[in-house]
């Protein structure tokens, strides 16, 4: 009975770990949703999560598109389909590439920092300050990150977008020989409404669970040093398997006929 105990207390420590985060957006959410607001810690949320994380966004989107080109043109050079390029790259870079890789990044970036941050408050006790001056930590702490990362990744991955097609462009036109007016043509040609929309909604989802994890595992951070770097690790990766898992159901919601 041994693996079946153990398989059985995996399981029960994943829900509950489960309930727990769940409970916790729906306490910052709740609370978070009332006055008073904290305008600056939005403002500087915002920054942080979008306007700095704009250079590793955008090289990542670049050089995607650009060896996404590459690699397609290789392949379909064996079938004679060379002219399929421009689409294969919109589509991926908007549908799959564009949010996955942004998200993936923000989770390298703003959740270990997220993390690192709330962990070391919580460490030297100013999270425990701040309930003592009246104020709530939920409020003033977990809901501007929660927002921030649910507005600015869609943006953030706008950018990936325009950028990674532009690398494929760039690419195509200066190394496979494509003429620029027929490959712009076909790349406008090919992409829908519903690529551009589902990319984006994967943004919101992958923002917030980003924020989510960086918040959650930094707020119940242990203590010392040790605890504040299992809890950055921690929010890194299940952010990271998060944003893969639920870049399955996104896709099949949007595209599973």
């Amino acid at each position: 009975m041994n693996p079946v105990r153990i398989i059985g207390r995996g399981s029960l420590a994943v829900m509950e770990t489960l309930g727990r985060i769940i409970l916790f957006a729906a306490i910052s959410i709740g609370r978070g949703i009332l006055p008073p607001y904290y305008p600056k810690q939005y403002v500087r949320q915002f920054l942080d999560i979008g306007y700095y994380s704009l250079p590793v966004v955008g090289l990542t989107a670049i050089f995607t598109g650009a060896v996404l080109a590459l690699q397609s043109y290789t392949g379909f050079q064996r079938f004679q389909a060379e002219s399929a390029i421009p689409t294969i790259v919109v589509l991926s870079v908007t549908r799959e590439l564009g949010p996955v890789l942004a998200g993936l990044m923000v989770a390298g970036r703003v959740g270990a920092s997220m993390a690192a941050e709330l962990g070391t408050m919580r460490v030297t006790e100013q999270i425990d300050a701040l309930s003592t001056l009246t104020t709530d930590p939920y409020r003033y702490l977990i809901m501007p990150r929660l927002i921030g990362g649910l507005v600015m990744l869609p943006l953030l991955v706008v950018v990936a977008m325009i950028i990674g097609v532009m690398g494929g462009f760039l690419v195509s036109v200066n190394q496979l020989g494509f003429q620029p007016v027929s490959y712009l043509n076909d790349t406008f040609r090919f992409l829908e409404a519903i690529d551009v929309v589902s990319g984006l909604v994967k943004a919101a989802v992958f923002g917030f669970i980003v924020a989510l994890m960086g918040s959650y595992h930094g707020f119940n951070s242990g203590r010392g040093a040790q605890g504040v770097g299992a809890a950055t690790t921690m929010a890194v990766v299940t952010a990271s398997i998060l944003i893969l898992v639920s870049n399955y159901f996104i896709t099949a919601l949007f595209f599973d006929r």
